[in-house]
């Protein structure tokens, strides 16, 4: 879905241009709160709330940490002001302009904001920074969150073309085959028939992120930047920097449809000589580094990587992706979240088609691997069509909660909008969609929301409500547990072996029988688990073979605990993590695999196998379910994303009375009870309610 955005073309309104006409004036958000204290007999001491006092307080006035943030990129000031502005010392004063911008964002129930220097004249422009050191002090005044947005537009790393300015060797290199050619394999620049090419903010030649020397120069130009003129808010008001769609660059994606294309600016010319080709990335001391790790010379072994289905070709390729998988996660991630660490700020954002397994080998060698080097992992959501979840929404989501929870983390990011409803002529989305999309995302665990949501398509009050709505949302969840038994391997080393580069765009059935099968039993297994609210979370074979067999037969990854593993067809585990998943077994834990030949994989075979403690009936394909614990409570989130209403029973596990909880409204009231350990559940269309367990 990453490929389908518009962030500068003139047919679509673009959220990163929305800003502020005017100061909107103050409107006092009314929450319902619906929710009754019990009262003890006359003269004697009121009983305790059922929900601690300190959950309610930020339910019913969700504080600004718990609301999304509006993407801006540039403060847009207002001009009557502007003569104030240019007036201030460079990081001194806040600006009489930028004051007036920032709070009508604050006005609109925003937490803050996601901002850069601007665009034009990027990174060079002190008129430009001043400016933007004016909306931060005023952030910081007003008391609201900001993150920094690490790019002129997107993907990030180029600094606005400005590293391979300074140096054109640091840019994305890729070994090429061309079996007509004398010689059949050599190295050529990565742009033409890429994503640095086919994107929606500009045709711009793009880094080498596996080339520590080309990620240095990226932070010097950026971070760097940032830190000499706003280092005093790191860790306070600039809380994190964002990273937009950064990938190895060397595979086709496909080229924009035509009318797109040619609004697009070019600030590198395409060449139309340059063929499309199957490629693999490189760099300058890759040959040098497989040497070193593996006692053997790639280039005498190239060809390899492009053809050949025998065990020597494929373990070639299998070492081969999973050095570049590396590089990846410690040259450009690991740079960046050292950088941040010493900064005191959060290293955030999100990565390129994560919807699309099959293409995590070329972008990022291992996605699940490169997400966990970011201290807020995050997704890209391009649609508020809340039904996506159960169809491929799920790993978009699932691999960043899956990589922060596999790395003791919590927070979680998704930079969400209605691009695909813009772009189809079916929006703007209205807000029940919009808050069903941030409710399953919630449900998934994410807590940072970040918005490309036109402020000028919906009324004021409308965009109040859906802030007010993610608040609450964060009010229960964000200092809550998720809670998952299962695990879903997730086959990216398998897919190394198998994956051949193609010249044409990079489709499933471009590739082998085997990562077909792969693929595809994946992705059933997922849909299902999705589809009968059982949460879930993806592991690799490296975290697999870190994670801690116990006695119970669980398996134990930081603080959470997992009782089932689930296998995708025809994967074969490297030997460290089969060794763990097998005294796991003999401990008592559950482990099925996709033989294809028992319906375990079937969805009868998987309730009967998992037995989730939480069950509806009837059936629905369209309730997600979250479930969490926090203070020893248990919270579960049910959304319903479907277009129809739903009524039934939910079996809950937890003892004590349970409480119904509503983000849209604010209401609290009672759960109805039904037979036995069950609670009455009704939902509306894209409705979503929280049930907390009392005490």
């Amino acid at each position: 879905m990453s490929q389908l955005r518009t962030r500068v073309a003139e047919s679509s309104p673009s959220p990163k241009a929305a800003s502020l006409s005017r100061p909107l004036a103050v409107c006092t958000l009314a929450l319902l709160s619906g929710f009754f204290l019990a009262t003890a007999a006359k003269g004697s001491e009121p009983a305790a709330s059922p929900i601690p006092a300190a959950w309610m307080e930020s339910w019913k006035n969700p504080p600004l940490a718990d609301r999304p943030l509006q993407i801006v990129h540039g403060i847009d000031l207002d001009p009557a002001s502007a003569a104030a502005l240019d007036q201030a010392a460079p990081g001194g004063g806040l600006g009489k302009a930028a004051m007036g911008r920032i709070a009508g964002y604050k006005d609109l129930g925003l937490g803050g904001i996601v901002c850069n220097v601007a665009f034009q004249d990027y990174l060079v422009s002190e008129a430009n920074w001043r400016t933007l050191i004016a909306g931060v002090e005023a952030c910081a005044e007003l008391g609201m969150v900001v993150w920094l947005y690490d790019e002129e537009g997107y993907p990030s790393g180029a600094a606005g073309g400005l590293v391979l300015k300074e140096n054109p060797a640091f840019e994305a290199l890729a070994l090429a085959y061309d079996p007509s050619r004398p010689e059949a394999l050599f190295l050529r620049p990565a742009y033409e028939h890429t994503h640095a090419s086919n994107n929606f903010h500009a045709a711009r030649r793009y880094i080498n992120v596996i080339d520590d020397r080309a990620v240095r120069a990226f932070i010097a130009a950026t971070h760097d930047a940032y830190s000499r003129r706003l280092a005093r808010h790191f860790g306070k008001t600039i809380q994190a920097f964002f990273t937009d769609e950064p990938s190895l660059i060397a595979v086709n994606l496909g080229q924009l449809p035509e009318e797109v294309r040619t609004k697009v600016r070019v600030a590198d010319p395409i060449d139309p000589a340059v063929r499309p080709l199957p490629t693999v990335p490189w760099s300058h001391d890759l040959v040098e580094l497989y040497r070193k790790r593996y006692g053997e010379d790639i280039a005498a072994h190239r060809k390899s990587l492009f053809t050949g289905e025998g065990a020597e070709d494929r373990r070639l390729r299998s070492q081969f992706w999973e050095l570049i998988a590396d590089l990846v996660a410690e040259r450009y991630f690991g740079a960046i979240q050292r950088w941040c660490q010493a900064h005191h700020v959060a290293s955030s954002g999100h990565t390129l088609w994560e919807e699309e397994l099959m293409h995590h080998p070329a972008l990022d060698g291992n996605k699940l691997k490169a997400l966990s080097r970011m201290d807020i992992p995050g997704l890209d959501l391009l649609t508020s069509d809340p039904e996506v979840v159960i169809h491929s929404g799920w790993i978009t989501a699932g691999l960043p909660a899956s990589a922060a929870a596999l790395n003791g983390g919590r927070r979680v990011m998704t930079e969400v909008s209605d691009f695909a409803q813009t772009m189809g002529r079916q929006g703007p989305a209205r807000l029940p969609e919009m808050q069903a999309t941030a409710a399953w995302q919630a449900a998934w665990g994410v807590t940072e929301f970040t918005l490309y949501y036109g402020i000028h398509q919906r009324s004021a009050d409308e965009y109040r409500a859906y802030n007010a709505y993610v608040g609450r949302l964060n009010a229960l969840l964000k200092p809550a547990r998720p809670v998952s038994e299962v695990l879903l391997y997730y086959p990216v080393r398998d897919l190394w072996a198998e994956y051949l580069p193609v010249a044409e765009p990079l489709r499933l059935s471009s590739q082998s029988a085997r990562a077909q099968r792969i693929v595809r039993s994946f992705t059933r297994i997922g849909q299902i688990l999705q589809r009968n609210q059982i949460p879930f979370t993806m592991i690799d074979h490296e975290h697999l073979a870190s994670a801690k067999p116990q006695g119970d037969g669980s398996l134990r990854i930081g603080p959470h605990r997992f009782t089932t593993l689930l296998a995708p067809a025809d994967v074969e585990m490297p030997q460290a993590a089969a060794r763990v998943v097998e005294l796991f077994r003999k401990q008592g834990g559950k482990v099925l695999a996709d033989d294809r030949q028992t319906d375990a994989m079937s969805r009868q075979g998987l309730l009967a196998a998992i037995q989730p403690a939480v069950r509806l009936s009837p059936s629905s394909d369209t309730i997600v379910l979250g479930r969490f614990v926090r203070d020893e409570r248990e919270i579960l989130l049910l959304v319903n994303v479907g277009r129809r209403p739903y009524q039934g029973q939910i079996a809950v596990a937890g003892a004590g009375p349970w409480h119904r909880l509503d983000p849209a409204d604010g209401s609290v009231r009672p759960a109805e009870k039904a037979d036995g350990d069950r609670l009455r559940l009704e939902l509306a269309p894209r409705q979503a309610v929280f049930l907390v367990q009392s005490k």
